[in-house]
């Protein structure tokens, strides 16, 4: 039954929109609700009817959108049912757009709060139920109790509902909060306790969820008092590993006005006596001064959960973007390398890729040829057919011959009853990929030419050819025509496969082997047990090393590094010892060039034409703005609001 009959509040609600009765709990934010709900949503206000209810497929559909918010709240939705329950309420949380895809309600109380409409999949927007708890917030973006008869609809008088809108870290709302109960008493003030606690939880939702979408960077948890900052902190800011601010919650945002806008976490906090990467190791609480008050924030860190992903220029496709340009794959990070080389290659495979055209890439062992020919199969129309690889310099010559054209039953001792397919047969349709081909024997670069040629391969003791079609990539370290010269490979045969022919740089010559070595520890690091990243430093010195084994020896090295390192940055000390004693030289002499008062005097000329703005500085000086920091440190640098 209605709290009053639905005449009477009708009347009561036409009353309050014409000025000719006193609006609902004193509330203009009630009132509005009401005209909008008359006026420009035409609806009934003695509409006895329930709210609509999604179907099952619809609900899941919109709760798989929703994972990540779903997770982030579900033990806040218990504890706060757990301390309401008792009064019989039951509560609810929706997404943006006031559908309910979760709730916590007794069992035994489920059917009755279902008769009233609170039940998951349930819709709240103002357009459909008029003036209610979910809907007002929705349109207000603040918390509000719709008590009994604040409701518009009669269909709702005898509910009352707190609500409170949940935010996610990029300040957009993402859903609702709501404590409902079918009955209650009627004096509105009986609901002030649970509209705190239904407030306090939309903000442990908030920060959960906050916590749960950036992991992958820094987190500052502050509070005004040390003793809260493990127990429950107030302030949450996330950066990244440059000290460049990426998000903060509310109450962060609140307090420090600065934060609205992008800042540097130096920008913020005074941490000349501290290093809060360092800080993260030890869990260790500290003090820090707000530079624009003075006040003191005590604080702890947290290193990210989870590596963020390298973004590449390529990384989220624009609406500028052609088709091809979307199925770059790994070709992408080749396309835009920083060496000139490498993006000319890259530009080359991808216009000859489909064209029927052998490639032969040469280039030092382990400079990554057979990834960039994996690139190139991916980058073309064969990229969802096989990539077959075979190595002709690791299989022994006796089985090389099978290896590739495959054999036929019986074809010599030891051979499976029903034969084998070869590596050749295996690969049609898609692209074979011959490394080391300078290693073939003659006699079988002789069988070769003649696949490549007729198009068809002839098992080894059969006598019936198998038609195949294949892109055929190929890669040696060796000189091609000096072997030629030598008389240890055929020249029809070289002349076949080097359709087009790339080289590949050794990495001591690659322009951008600092972005390698990142990448390359970025996939080392996640086998590590723990979040790890790379010191800024020692990775300038990594790449002054010779690299004799190229991409292949950096992996071991830094393979073993993330093995050893038992902290959450890997520094030189986990470096093996026959690399680390080639880096100390290096160390003295960058130090030294670092030091240099040339290198001073420039750098204080940028900031002081700058303003000591160290974006502006930094870019200036053609550094990014964590080397700049690292520089004025080493050179005592000392701005002048630090003096």
């Amino acid at each position: 039954m209605p709290y009053v009959s639905q005449t009477q509040h009708v009347d009561r609600v036409r009353g309050a929109i014409e000025g000719r009765l006193p609006p609902p709990a004193g509330s203009s934010r009630l009132v509005s609700s009401w005209q909008r709900s008359f006026e420009t949503w035409q609806l009934d206000p003695g509409s006895a009817i329930g709210p609509r209810v999604l179907t099952s497929s619809e609900l899941r559909e919109i709760q798989g959108k929703e994972e990540a918010f779903l997770r982030a709240s579900g033990q806040c939705l218990s504890r706060l049912h757990d301390m309401i329950r008792v009064v019989d309420y039951c509560v609810m949380l929706t997404d943006a757009h006031g559908v309910t895809i979760d709730y916590r309600i007794d069992r035994d109380r489920r059917s009755h709060f279902k008769h009233a409409g609170l039940y998951i999949g349930s819709c709240w927007s103002e357009r459909e139920e008029g003036t209610c708890g979910v809907a007002n917030v929705l349109t207000d973006l603040a918390p509000i109790t719709v008590h009994k008869t604040d409701h518009f609809r009669a269909a709702f008088t005898t509910l009352t509902c707190s609500a409170a809108p949940i935010f996610a870290p990029a300040g957009e709302l993402i859903g609702v909060l709501d404590a409902s109960a079918v009955q209650s008493p009627d004096n509105r003030e009986s609901q002030r306790l649970v509209f705190q606690l239904v407030r306090q939880s939309a903000g442990l939702i908030e920060d959960g969820y906050f916590l749960n979408q950036t992991t992958q960077h820094w987190i500052l948890f502050g509070h005004a008092s040390r003793n809260f900052v493990e127990a429950q902190p107030e302030l949450l800011i996330a950066f990244d590993e440059c000290g460049n601010i990426v998000t903060a919650n509310r109450k962060a945002r609140e307090c420090i006005p600065d934060l609205n806008g992008p800042r540097h976490i130096d920008d913020i906090f005074d941490t000349s006596e501290v290093h809060l990467h360092d800080l993260a190791r030890t869990d260790a609480i500290v003090g820090l001064r707000l530079r624009a008050t003075g006040a003191t924030l005590y604080a702890r860190i947290r290193a990210p959960m989870r590596r963020p992903a390298r973004v590449t220029a390529t990384t989220t496709p624009t609406s500028h973007e052609s088709h091809a340009e979307r199925h770059l794959g790994a070709m992408s990070r080749f396309l835009h390398s920083a060496d000139p080389r490498i993006a000319q290659n890259a530009q080359v495979a991808l216009r000859i890729a489909g064209k029927r055209l052998p490639i032969l890439i040469l280039g030092e062992t382990g400079v990554g040829k057979e990834v960039f020919a994996r690139a190139i199969h991916e980058a073309g129309e064969r990229r969802a057919r096989p990539f077959v690889a075979v190595n002709c310099a690791a299989i022994p010559e006796s089985l090389i011959e099978s290896e590739l054209f495959g054999y036929a039953p019986g074809a010599f001792t030891g051979a499976r009853s029903r034969g084998a397919r070869g590596k050749i047969a295996m690969a049609s349709g898609g692209t074979l990929f011959l490394d080391e081909i300078g290693d073939m024997p003659l006699s079988l670069q002789t069988r070769l030419l003649r696949v490549l040629a007729e198009g068809e391969v002839v098992p080894l003791g059969g006598d019936a050819p198998v038609r195949v079609d294949i892109d055929v990539i190929c890669a040696t370290h060796r000189s091609p025509s000096q072997m030629v010269s030598e008389g240890v490979f055929r020249e029809d045969l070289f002349y076949r496969l080097s359709g087009a022919t790339l080289t590949m740089p050794p990495l001591r010559e690659r322009a951008d082997i600092r972005d390698v070595i990142e990448a390359v520890f970025d996939e080392e690091a996640r086998c590590a047990t723990h979040v790890l990243t790379l010191d800024a430093h020692l990775a300038e010195q990594l790449g002054t090393l010779p690299w004799p084994g190229n991409i292949r020896q950096l992996r071991n090295v830094l393979r073993y590094a993330c093995a050893v390192c038992d902290s959450s940055r890997v520094e030189l000390r986990h470096i093996a010892p026959d690399i680390a004693a080639l880096l100390s030289p290096v160390h003295a002499r960058e130090a030294q060039r670092t030091a240099s008062p040339d290198e001073r005097a420039r750098i204080l000329e940028a900031l002081t034409q700058q303003h000591w703005r160290p974006n502006a500085a930094a870019q200036a000086l053609g550094m990014s703005r964590a080397t700049l920091y690292r520089r004025m440190a080493k050179l005592k640098i000392v701005g002048p609001h630090r003096c």
